[in-house]
């Protein structure tokens, strides 16, 4: 093998961070002293689909019942004195202070004028509960809510969750015009929705369109499973409702994707169910408390499929176990796939994480893994998040582009060295990872293309456990194959990926 193992150097590494798990506990802003769950109104009827509307030639009947509860929120942030590095963040770049030190950018403070946002939002109690987005209200010292009827509101926050993009607000009032909910579940593509906000603060404004997908993840929350639609979303629609043919909130429209920062037919909601969860714990307790089950999974690409000998690529496979977590203790370990959980198949690692987050804490729940081809029933109780625990992003994007390899071994042009007590000061490893170091990395190779990169800690080639740059050599070289499944360990946690020499430099795939 050509492979060069070299020393470990100083190097500057530069990572970009995504911290993501199976379920979190959320900070939320101050709670109501008290408050009862929020009485809501649902329907949980699918939508007809039979090819006959219930709109006739307009929209004008779902509008009128639609439009009283959807409100104008105005958020205000006071002046303030803000630290003079907040207001020129310049001063913490890195060249800058190498060459003029600490003189600047710690000293001093700066006024910060008042600054004002502006949203919707939809009322979904009769005594005042509103839902909106998290980032709507993020910061704000002062909310005031417009009804339809004129009327200007103060609100106060009864709670937030960033990680899924929701708050709950409430305004003293009575007998206002709360929204149905729909059952989100039971969307699907085609079905015709009407997006109904407050763009630009132009005045309230309905657009029409249709479900264009369903469970999107764009947006690198925690918690995404968005509805698509191409019914008009602009800025200042964020927190109004998506509602179906019936009038029903169906979604909380919260996001566009735009390469002008203009709408450009996508936009994202919030499906009503996940909406609806997370409402009823704000509202109840101020937080939000999800279930924790303890892996970093990844999604199952061909070239994995193809290593672990999978039929096909549903289920989540397990990179990571944490020690003394949920999983661990039923026995669950990396390299499983989990296909079932609590009775249901599971798609992917979204759909998992989704799961395992609507799951009450202290539930058994029954999982069906799938370990070297055999089929493995466990049992997890599901526990809360421990605060101080974040999980890797799930993984399984990874496109292997085939590369350069040559002669009888494997990842020709990795370098590694062992992880010894500078190396894991360096490259800021935990004392409870082992494994060997990658300290180079060819960018023309095939490791190079499946992601790998200097920083990185290889803990398992082919299966085999690595202890140290002297294993990874071993199980580098005479090998049946020039396809190398490895997991590695990164600052985004842990991961398999597929490492193909199949061809050769420059060589067609």
């Amino acid at each position: 093998m050509n492979t060069k193992f070299t020393q470990v150097r100083r190097r500057a590494v530069l990572y970009v961070l995504g911290i993501l798990g199976a379920g979190g506990l959320v900070w939320s802003a101050t709670a109501l002293a008290g408050s009862p769950s929020i009485s809501v109104k649902v329907d949980d009827r699918p939508i007809a689909s039979n090819g006959s509307s219930p709109l006739g030639a307009s929209y004008a009947p779902i509008v009128k019942r639609v439009a009283p509860s959807v409100v104008k929120v105005l958020v205000t942030e006071r002046a303030k004195n803000i630290p003079l590095n907040d207001a020129l963040p310049f001063f913490n770049n890195p060249g800058f202070r190498e060459f003029f030190g600490d003189q600047f950018g710690h000293r001093g403070t700066v006024r910060q004028p008042p600054q004002e946002g502006l949203g919707s939002g939809v009322i979904v109690s009769e005594d005042g509960y509103i839902l909106t987005n998290s980032h709507v209200v993020h910061g704000a010292d002062v909310i005031k809510v417009t009804l339809g009827d004129g009327r200007e509101l103060t609100a106060k926050v009864v709670g937030t969750d960033p990680e899924s993009d929701l708050a709950v607000i409430k305004v003293d009032a009575k007998n206002l015009p709360a929204i149905t909910f729909a059952d989100s579940d039971q969307v699907e593509v085609g079905d015709r929705v009407l997006a109904v906000g407050n763009p630009f603060g132009i005045g309230q404004t309905v657009t029409g369109g249709m479900v264009s997908g369903l469970g999107r993840a764009t947006l690198g929350l925690d918690y995404e499973d968005f509805i698509q639609t191409d019914a008009a979303i602009n800025p200042g629609n964020s927190g109004g409702a998506l509602v179906d043919a019936e009038g029903r909130l169906v979604g909380i429209n919260t996001a566009i994707l735009s390469r002008t920062g203009g709408f450009q037919g996508i936009g994202f909601a919030i499906p009503s169910n996940l909406a609806h969860n997370v409402m009823e714990q704000l509202a109840t307790t101020g937080k939000v408390v999800r279930g924790y089950l303890g892996v970093s999974v990844q999604d199952i690409n061909p070239s994995l499929a193809d290593q672990f000998k999978l039929s096909d690529r549903s289920g989540a496979l397990v990179a990571e176990v944490v020690p003394g977590s949920p999983a661990e203790k039923a026995g669950v370990k990396s390299g499983d796939v989990l296909k079932k959980f609590d009775g249901n198949p599971i798609a992917d690692a979204r759909h998992l994480k989704l799961t395992v987050a609507n799951i009450k804490p202290g539930k058994k729940v029954p999982a069906e893994i799938l370990r070297d081809g055999k089929t493995i029933d466990v049992t997890l109780t599901i526990t809360k998040r421990p605060a101080e625990r974040s999980l890797a992003r799930a993984g399984g994007d990874d496109e292997n582009n085939p590369a350069a390899g040559e002669d009888t071994g494997t990842l020709n042009g990795v370098g590694v060295g062992d992880l010894d007590a500078q190396a894991r000061e360096e490259f800021d490893v935990p004392a409870t990872v082992h494994g060997a170091l990658v300290t180079s990395v060819d960018a023309d190779s095939a490791a190079a293309a499946a992601g790998l990169q200097p920083g990185d800690v290889i803990q398992e080639i082919n299966r085999h456990r690595v202890k140290n740059a002297d294993d990874a050599v071993r199980l580098t070289e005479k090998t049946e194959t020039k396809k190398t499944l490895l997991r590695v360990w990164s600052q985004r946690g842990s991961r398999y990926v597929v490492v193909d020499e199949t061809n050769p430099p420059g060589g067609n795939s």
